[in-house]
């Protein structure tokens, strides 16, 4: 299987709220788009692992990704070794991306640098021939994506690049939306959080004007990258 573009993020949830828009754009486009969620969020406040399960499925169908994946990683306490590397390079070998999105480099919760880290490394890694992988008893040829880009999340990090996503900001936050045990609900009874707030809904609204603004459009999401981007024609950037 080839894919365009596939995003991880360590929560059900992060991809959307980090990339939502872009991979809107490009699952309308009718490229092959996908998510992986490294775990089930099990130690959020909010709600349970099963119930994030089915919110993420959800946020998959209004995104209209072609699949969604959970590697069952552990919340929290994933260490990074190998027998989790190979489980991320298992994954990049079967669906092999084109381009890869992962979590933000550094951030409020500190397993999303940590799996930033770990994804960025699995996709090099993925690329070295001598790794023996198998999917299903069959085995799996080395692959490396082209690029990996960061999304930003929590903390404001510069941009290295900016989607445009106005014409989706809608499809991004019925996504969002669909997490409906995380996020802002006046009828809910369970602990309040840092993200279960009215305002945590403003700040992203209000996190892609930010990033619209930069290039001069309503909304956008930000990237960073780990090699610069290169184009044909500088009339191609916007």
């Amino acid at each position: 299987m080839k894919t365009d573009l596939l995003a991880f993020g360590v929560h059900p949830d992060d991809v959307e709220l980090g990339a939502g828009g872009t991979i809107a754009i490009h699952a309308k486009a009718g490229l092959v788009t996908g998510i992986i969620d490294l775990t089930k969020g099990e130690l959020g406040t909010r709600g349970n692992a099963t119930l994030r399960l089915k919110e993420a499925k959800a946020a998959a169908k209004i995104l209209g990704v072609t699949f969604r994946e959970n590697l069952g990683l552990k919340d929290g306490f994933f260490k990074g070794d190998d027998k989790e590397v190979l489980k991320i390079i298992v994954a990049l070998r079967k669906y092999r991306p084109r381009i890869v999105l992962c979590n933000a480099i550094s951030d409020r919760h500190p397993d999303h640098g940590r799996s930033s880290e770990l994804v960025s490394r699995a996709c090099f890694l993925s690329g070295l021939r001598r790794i023996a992988t198998k999917n299903k008893g069959s085995q799996q040829d080395a692959f490396r994506p082209e690029i990996v880009y960061h999304y930003i999340q929590d903390r404001m990090i510069k941009p290295d690049l900016v989607v445009d996503i106005s014409s989706f900001m809608t499809v991004k936050m019925n996504a969002i939306n669909a997490f409906s045990s995380q996020f802002y609900n006046p009828k809910s009874k369970e602990p309040e959080t840092a993200i279960s707030g009215k305002d945590f809904m403003e700040f992203q609204i209000g996190r892609c004007a930010e990033m619209g603004r930069q290039i001069g459009v309503k909304y956008g999401e930000g990237f960073t990258v780990e090699r610069p981007v290169g184009v044909k024609k500088l009339t191609h950037i916007q």
